[in-house]
């Protein structure tokens, strides 16, 4: 019944496997231009958060999360999305498709909005729960190795228990996957998607740095936390080759800066020696000096 469609959903996997591969945030533009299959226009998303395309008749292809929806979707403690119904009615022919989705175990892409215009794509995602008397249905990310390539009704033998725990896994790391990405945008963003060093503009060469890390009682995932850094820089100053006093200069590590190595380490690391960083134009997006002075004391006890 579903032959067609399962087709067209290992080709959008496919696509997104291809678009995703050195950068994973998808533009709206990309969702809804979609892709060519044997023909057929096949778009990935649109103003509705459940989409089906029109070759598809009743199990949506994809469900979206807007950067700012009306619907408030989460990811919760306990390991799954909550994604709301669409309206407020159970029986729409939208919230219908999803309910589908679930009685046939029909894998799903998910998509959520990071910035506008900006999405972070998670597959295959399934429908594993539905609650009417919360206008809702849970969300399950799951690992795309239990996709075969010749059908989707073709997946790996699991117990019920391994099944969960893997999915509740997949989704935990769906989680950390949005706070980083969110993180990434917000700080090249405040930077003007810059390196905050050398002023390189690349974006796919571009990093966001933490000043203290995650699991610094400080290291909270906010752009005053952050540098836009490229990746030579961001490793340099991971490493404390490069610190950052809480006056806004960069301090080249002393053996670094009187070491003879080539042109790299000559024009990109020891000509950058207390130069001034490039800083966002908000004043509240601009590094914290606190969280700063405890990284640079890091630094000089790393000399």
């Amino acid at each position: 019944m579903y032959a067609l469609e399962d087709d067209i959903r290992l080709a959008a996997f496919k696509f997104l496997e291809e678009k995703t591969k050195y950068d994973e945030i998808v533009s709206w533009q990309v969702l809804t231009h979609g892709f060519d299959y044997k023909g057929q226009r096949i778009t990935l998303a649109g103003l509705k958060g459940i989409w089906k395309p029109k070759v598809f008749k009743t199990i949506p292809l994809s469900i979206t999360t807007s950067p700012k929806g009306p619907y408030k979707d989460v990811i919760t403690n306990d390991g799954f999305l909550v994604y709301k119904y669409r309206g407020t009615d159970p029986y729409h022919k939208d919230n219908v498709g999803l309910r589908e989705a679930m009685r046939n175990r029909v894998p799903l892409i998910y998509f959520h909005g990071i910035s506008p215009g900006n999405y972070l794509a998670f597959w295959p995602v399934f429908i594993v729960d539905d609650s009417p008397a919360n206008l809702s249905f849970l969300v399950a990310v799951d690992d795309s190795r239990v996709l075969s390539m010749g059908s989707l009704s073709e997946t790996p033998l699991s117990t019920p228990d391994s099944e969960l725990y893997r999915r509740k896994y997949n989704t935990f790391l769906a989680r950390q996957r949005l706070h980083q990405a969110s993180f990434r945008v917000r700080v090249l963003n405040a930077y003007r998607e810059q390196c905050a060093f050398c002023a390189l503009k690349h974006v796919e060469l571009l990093d966001a740095a933490h000043i203290l890390p995650d699991s610094h009682e400080k290291g909270d995932p906010i752009v005053p936390n952050g540098l836009s850094l490229c990746k030579i820089h961001h490793a340099a100053f991971d490493k404390n080759l490069i610190g950052v006093n809480p006056d806004y200069r960069i301090i080249v590590r002393e053996d670094v800066l009187y070491e003879t190595d080539g042109l790299m380490l000559q024009y990109g690391i020891q000509q950058l020696h207390n130069k001034s960083i490039i800083l966002p134009k908000n004043r509240e997006e601009k590094p914290d000096r606190e969280r700063l002075a405890i990284r640079f004391e890091e630094f000089k006890n790393a000399i």
